[in-house]
């Protein structure tokens, strides 16, 4: 291959490699549109633990109350 076809094909070759760039990104300025907010699993997780959490203070009061009914009795 003769040397002016080697640098016709290599100048065009980087020609091709400079047209190939990264995509430019959004412009900052516009704010992504809201996605739906999806909350039924979250409270499927969340419901049993805030009965829990009831039921501990419910637990813990009646503790409390028993304690004091002793104390009261002089024990």
């Amino acid at each position: 291959m003769p040397l002016s076809a080697r640098v016709c094909l290599l100048a065009i070759l980087l020609a091709a490699a400079a047209g190939c760039s990264r995509p430019k990104p959004p412009p900052t300025e516009q704010q992504p549109e809201p996605q739906a907010q999806h909350t039924e699993l979250r409270d499927a997780i969340e419901e049993p633990i805030d009965k829990a959490k009831a039921v501990e203070k419910t637990v813990q009061d009646a503790a409390d109350q028993q304690k004091a009914q002793i104390e009261a009795a002089g024990g």
